[in-house]
């Protein structure tokens, strides 16, 4: 019987591994079409085509507070930063980095990335004097672009591009005095204990939350916590500007912004979903005096062996570009299609109220729709670089949080995660246990990456609840 299992198993996965092959083989090359399509429509109904990341990467320089490219041999002035703007170092290699499903399999091209592999960061950094220092990077004429487009004088609430959705929910921060991200707020209006902040993971809102958790609090919770959800920066009702690259620094700036100084928080706990972990370790890290208790749900850490690159590592891990599981599939075409993902991402928010009516039609289930509604109110420019930028692109800090976590944070640490969860797999909560030997974990037999939540939502407010009260009391 087990000689019978392993054999299936053995042509399962030979007919995956073959058919993710020549379907990703085929989207390598869809996704270049669709680049030139979607330049010609962006051209034709907005006089102007969206940048991409299809280019080859350029050199640059920075050197006392400024960035310059190098195109064909001259150097051209692109833009200045000061210590307020967007930093080098928090943007992806794998934005424009990924190579082909068939240049990854041929030792040659394999041998040639290699030799011209350059990392991320800076790659070669040399005195010039006292007070100047120059650093050589590798970087994508994109990023220039829309740091050109960032600093320069550009219209505070720009029109919705034709492929972003148009409807009420994803443009109401347009309408807004201010930016600030959409924070649904539960709880006595006067502080009276302890602040929560929920932070939901990639392609979310705080629907996830608010929807599940918050109506099974019990009373006593209620009147007691302030429970803050917020939408991330570009998800939700949340602004979704299109000139941000959301990088950790700029997600972490408008929640800091939105609720921590709104509301006046100053001490808090912090419960947080997949991508949401990556935010709420950075925030434990920069908060280490203020978080009371850090509650992470399916964390993405995966630890990245000697001799590989951490973002590129992190790529293949969440984003293995395999037909099965779905999730996996699914993954992989918002991690490496910029086009293709564009594409899904056009046809599912430009027809979300559709996609919630089927919802209701074949589930009659509120739970499923919410689901659907944080699916869909998000713009690409928004998840495909919030996807780059913080799950691919602090893959190397994430270890250095951990340590910050385990050696300098008093905080309780509790893990939840899925037995069946096929993106973020079980083993990724045991690397965090080795990294924070205090850190609680549970598995839940049976459950998944979203039902992990949903479904047992009743359970997890009341073990959050019991993770707040032993806190308190210990404390």
């Amino acid at each position: 019987m087990r000689v019978i299992i392993r054999s299936l198993s053995m042509i399962g996965n030979l007919i995956n591994d073959v058919l993710s092959f020549l379907i990703f083989s085929i989207l390598d090359i869809l996704d270049i079409v669709l680049c030139y399509v979607y330049k010609v429509i962006d051209f034709l109904v907005e006089s102007e085509w969206k940048p991409c990341y299809c280019s080859s990467p350029k050199e640059v320089i920075a050197s006392s507070g400024k960035i310059v490219v190098s195109e064909k041999g001259e150097s051209k002035k692109i833009v200045c930063l000061t210590s307020t703007k967007l930093q080098l170092e928090e943007i992806s290699d794998t934005l424009y980095t990924r190579p082909s499903l068939v240049s990854e399999v041929s030792k040659t091209t394999v041998k040639e990335l290699k030799r011209r592999k350059i990392d991320n960061t800076t790659a070669m950094v040399t005195s010039i004097n006292k007070s100047t220092v120059r650093s050589t990077f590798t970087i994508n004429n994109t990023i220039v672009e829309m740091l050109q487009e960032k600093i320069g004088g550009h219209k505070l609430h720009p029109v919705p591009r034709w492929s972003d959705c148009d409807c009420d929910t994803c443009n109401s921060w347009s309408n807004m005095c201010q930016d600030s991200l959409y924070v649904h707020t539960d709880g006595p209006k006067d502080k009276v204990g302890d602040d929560v902040l929920f932070i939901h993971g990639f392609i979310s809102s705080s629907s996830f939350w608010t929807e599940t958790v918050f109506p099974n609090f019990t009373e006593a919770t209620r009147s007691t916590y302030r429970l803050f959800a917020v939408d991330l920066l570009g998800f939700g009702q949340s602004p979704k500007p299109h000139d941000s690259l959301y990088t950790i620094k700029e997600h972490l700036d408008m929640i800091e912004k939105s609720v921590l100084e709104a509301h006046k928080v100053r001490s808090f706990h912090i419960v947080a979903h997949s991508l949401g972990c990556i935010l709420a370790l950075a925030l434990a890290v920069k908060y280490p005096n203020s978080v009371k208790s850090l509650t992470l749900i399916a964390p993405p850490y995966f630890p990245t062996p000697k001799g590989e690159q951490a973002t590129q590592y992190m790529m293949r891990k969440v984003a293995p570009r395999r037909v099965w599981p779905l999730i996996a599939f699914g993954s992989s075409l918002a991690c490496w299609y910029e086009h293709v993902s564009r594409t899904i991402c056009l046809l599912i928010c430009k027809n979300h109220r559709t996609w919630e009516f089927l919802t209701k039609l074949i589930t009659r289930n509120r739970i499923k729709t919410y689901l659907i509604k944080g699916f869909c109110c998000h713009t690409h420019n928004a998840a495909w670089h919030t996807l780059h930028n913080i799950i691919c692109g602090t893959a190397g800090k994430i270890e250095g949080y951990l340590d910050t976590v385990q050696n300098k944070l008093a905080c309780s640490v509790n893990i939840f995660h899925g037995e069946y969860d096929e993106l973020i797999p079980v083993e990724c909560s045991s690397h965090v246990k080795t990294k924070v030997p205090r850190a609680n974990i549970k598995v839940v037999e049976k459950k998944d990456h979203i039902t992990i939540v949903v479904g047992r939502q009743e359970a997890f407010a009341r073990e959050l609840e019991e993770i707040w009260k032993t806190t308190n009391l210990n404390r």
